[in-house]
Order: C-alpha cells, then structure tokens, then sequence
C-alpha cells in the first residue's frame, strides 16, 4: 500500500506513478495532500510538501488528477486486488473493482475544516476517493467527520500507535471505517533498519478487538520488514521510501525513476508472497 505526496514533482508525474503502482498490484494507494504543518510526516515527506505546496498546488486539482484515473475504463492486465476488504472499499459510486485499487486521502484536518466536512466527503466522492486518513483529528472530536464518512459510505481511517492505550484503542476502532491505520513505531515517518519486536503482538491484541482490516505503517522500507509483519498484517503502507524516489524525478529522467519505483515495489509485493 504504497504512500505518494501528491504535486511531487508536479500533477502529471504522481498520476504516471499512481497508474504504474496500479499495474503492479498493490492494494491501495494512500495520496499525501501537501500541507504547510504537517503532524506525523518525516524530512523525506515533510521536503516533498514543500516543494509541492512551493508550486501552489490546490486541493481541486489533486481531485481532478485522481477523478481521471478513477475514470479510466481500460483493464490494467497486472492489476489484482489485495486479501480481505481493503480491495473492495468504497470510491465515490465508481466501481471499485475497475481497473485501479481504492485510492484514499491522507491530510490534516485543517484541509478538510476549511473546504467544509460535507463538501469535502462529496467533492472526494465525485473523483474517485474511497476514504481518508486525519492523523490530526483526536478521537474526541472525530465524531461528526465521522458520522458524515459513515453516512457517505466514506472511509475514515484512524491511527493508533504502540503507545495509545488500550480502552482508547478499542475506541478508535470502533469509530474507525475502511481499515485501521496501525503505526509501527513512535515518532514521525521515515525509513528505519529494523522495526520493534512487540509490532507482531500488539497487531494480535489489536486483531482481537476489531473486524477491520489492520495495516501497518511508519519505518517500513526493506523486504525483511515486509517479510515479518506481512503474516500479521492485512496491509503494509510503505511512505518515504517511495516519496524519496519520486524526488529524484527532478533530476533523472521521469522513465528510469518510474522503474525505480516499479522494481522497488516488485520486491516488497514479492516479499508479501513469500
């Protein structure tokens, strides 16, 4: 499940990147919107926004790019779903088993109080999206973005963490749609060389407490990783490793980046089959 920052290095090239991903075979496709303050996101993330934010990149042309993938009719010959319910999300009335996985959002909640919760659920709907990630919004005030996701079929994905508390992470889940965001480590995003070993248990406690699908995300960059938690988890979201590749767009010609980023991928689906 990979993460891209929408905008880096401009519009065109993240859609290139997201339908490439797609062809691959992964399960879902987490879109970063760029924001000026970002919560949980590391330097790799953090540097990306910026560049994108940089070129005044606006929330309506980030839906427009994803409405025209999610429009697409052509079959992708390489496209499977993922395991479980992540596959078969909502997006917005456009089928979500066509020719791309569910993308979702992931933004702060400043983004979606200033477009207005309702518009922001309908104008997401309209292109495609099938839910979003607000790592901003306490638990304490999810309750109406909430009700309106559930009412618009909308997913709302929480995080919890190795340090939520455990009455606290059962209402997390509770309130929680589409699947639960289970961050690995402490701390902000960033690619890591090995993960903390209470990963495997906390997930099986956390399995326990909820039918949602749980993928696990934060530090995950190498096969091994994947290797560990993939029979545990329903999902592995990879972030800054992909973003850092994207980066080198500026630079490099778009093909051989556009492969980088297919090979990168190829090992960690690969790695999930083993």
């Amino acid at each position: 499940m990979p993460f891209v920052t929408a905008g880096d290095p401009d519009l065109d090239f993240t859609q290139r990147v997201i339908r490439r991903l797609a062809e691959r075979g992964c399960s879902l496709i987490e879109l970063g919107i760029p924001y000026s303050d970002p919560v949980a996101d590391g330097p790799v993330i953090q540097a990306s926004y910026v560049r994108a934010l940089a070129k005044k990149i606006k929330l309506a042309e980030i839906l427009a790019m994803v409405g025209r993938l999610t429009s697409e009719k052509e079959e992708l010959a390489r496209f499977s779903p993922g395991k479980g319910s992540i596959a078969s999300m909502g997006s917005g009335g456009k089928t979500a088993t066509g020719p791309f996985p569910p993308i979702v959002t992931m933004l702060s909640y400043a983004i979606v109080f200033r477009h207005g919760p309702e518009q922001y659920v309908a104008d997401a709907k309209a292109a495609g999206v099938a839910g979003a990630i607000v790592p901003d919004l306490p638990l304490e005030e999810a309750g109406p973005l909430a009700a309106i996701c559930r009412r618009e079929d909308f997913s709302l994905i929480q995080l919890i963490t190795p340090t939520t508390p455990r009455d606290r992470a059962r209402r997390i889940a509770a309130i929680s749609t589409g699947f639960i965001y289970y961050v690995s480590v402490t701390g902000i995003t960033g690619e890591r060389t090995a993960l903390p070993p209470q990963i495997v248990d906390n997930v099986a406690w956390l399995r326990e407490q909820t039918p949602l699908p749980i993928c696990i995300g934060f530090g995950i960059s190498r096969p091994e990783h994947v290797r560990v938690l993939a029979p545990v988890a329903d999902g592995i979201i990879v972030g800054s490793a992909i973003v850092r590749r994207m980066a080198e767009a500026a630079a490099k010609p778009r093909d051989q980046v556009l492969d980088d980023i297919d090979t990168y991928a190829t090992d960690l689906l690969t790695a999930m089959e083993l």
